[in-house]
């Protein structure tokens, strides 16, 4: 039975079977070495010049996937503090010997990224890559733990939509059959539609679209959002609070099973500042402001600087965006006030949720809908949801590559996706 080089320390002295990518090979005369690679660690195989398997190790290639069989024994100085010492090999899969990007890199000798995208399965093969999904895995799982804890009911939406979702932002066209449709740039419409069910709370993992011509570090044409929704709430602020226990959950299952992270467990509440009290923080700091209703990069950056300084917190929230900067089912704080119910959250410089409590009562809706400039009568199916009661809810669309990105120092969201789309890139 097949062992997992983590677990090898443990069956010293005993015959094991392992199986992985040769990591490294050492042929010297009388004796090789070869480093095998699997999910869970490298281990040294010793090849002796008496074994039957000599001449064939000499046919191996860096990256060939192998099966070994062996004597497993403590040695201090090999990694792990177990070597094999073979007594029989498997070549499963010959790689060729020509790797197109190495998956063992010098120190700076990294490939390029966009070589490396290329061949993405072959980066995705070095540890410290492998590592990075698996940190996903245990974010999310702590999120699930929140979500199931609070009884939450997981959906899953449709991607094809016939009208677009988000107010001003870019959308992928496709043809459906005889008509046009649209790949979902969220699935809000359909989450507030499980509020007009009566389902309360629900979450979801799933793809985004978005067809905007970005080029930065931060921004993807297809990433994987997480979504809540939640209802009778009061106002926005009972979003944030949920919000919050989510990301403690997160961030408590990444540091029990990395605890060289370190990571930091962030205190309840988060700051929470309104945009016009954020920008006069800024105008005190020198930092200009290019839109007097939104946050460039560079605003974003300092007052997370600021509150980092101030509260020792790397969250916050920027909350009572103008109308302007609002969707128009984001319910504003008063009747009349150009100011919305909705928030941002910023994690170290960069946002990684946009929130806001929902407006559900229909006349209010399509009020602002024609505020919009928008055509009532492509809203029509997603303004019936509210038509036959509907309580007062609010959620949030949660970018869980960006918190990876942060919580790692990536110096690109592309690296903690899977296989990044953007606008040039559309392979593998």
């Amino acid at each position: 039975m097949r062992i997992h080089i983590k677990d090898l320390s443990a069956l010293a002295g005993k015959t094991i079977e392992i199986a992985g990518f040769v990591h490294a090979l050492r042929i010297q005369s009388k004796v090789s070495f070869i480093n095998v690679r699997d999910i869970t660690g490298i281990v040294q195989v010793v090849v002796l010049k008496d074994s039957p398997v000599f001449e064939k190790v000499k046919s191996l290639s860096l990256e060939s996937v192998v099966k070994i069989t062996g004597l497993a024994k403590a040695e201090k100085n090999a990694p792990g503090g177990v070597e094999i010492q073979i007594e029989s090999l498997e070549i499963l899969s010959v790689a060729n010997p020509e790797l197109p990007i190495p998956v063992v890199v010098k120190s700076g000798e990294e490939t390029e990224a966009p070589t490396r995208f290329d061949y993405r399965w072959i980066d995705l093969r070095k540890p410290e890559k492998t590592k990075i999904f698996k940190v996903w895995t245990e974010l999310e799982k702590g999120f699930r733990k929140y979500w199931s804890d609070n009884n939450y009911i997981q959906i899953y939406t449709p991607a094809f939509m016939s009208t677009a979702s988000e107010t001003g932002a870019e959308v992928f066209e496709v043809k459906y059959f005889d008509r046009p449709a649209y790949l979902a740039q969220s699935p809000q419409f359909y989450k507030q539609m499980a509020m007009a069910s009566g389902f309360e709370k629900v979450c979801m993992v799933g793809p985004v679209f978005r067809a905007e011509q970005s080029f930065t570090t931060r921004h993807l044409t297809e990433f994987t959002g997480w979504d809540f929704e939640i209802s009778y709430i009061d106002s926005h602020n009972d979003v944030m609070d949920a919000e919050e226990g989510m990301i403690v959950a997160g961030f408590e299952q990444v540091r029990k099973v990395f605890p060289e992270f370190n990571l930091e467990i962030p205190a309840r509440p988060f700051p929470r500042i309104p945009i016009v009290e954020v920008k006069k923080i800024l105008k005190d700091r020198g930092i200009e402001s290019a839109e007097e209703h939104d946050l460039s990069p560079e605003e974003e950056r300092a007052i997370c600087d600021y509150v980092k300084e101030k509260y020792g917190h790397d969250f916050v929230f920027v909350t009572e965006y103008h109308k302007s900067k609002s969707a128009f089912y984001h319910m504003r704080l008063e009747e009349g006030s150009d100011r919305s119910r909705r928030a941002d959250l910023l994690y170290r410089g960069i946002e990684v949720t946009t929130l806001a409590q929902r407006e559900h009562r229909v006349d209010i809706l399509e009020w602002q809908a024609k505020e919009k400039g928008m055509n009532l009568e492509t809203l029509k199916d997603y303004i019936n949801f509210f038509r036959y009661g509907c309580p007062p809810h609010g959620g949030a669309g949660i970018g869980p590559g960006r918190f990876i990105m942060k919580i790692l120092d990536l110096p690109n969201v592309r690296e903690a996706t899977y296989v990044p789309r953007d606008v040039k890139r559309l392979n593998p």
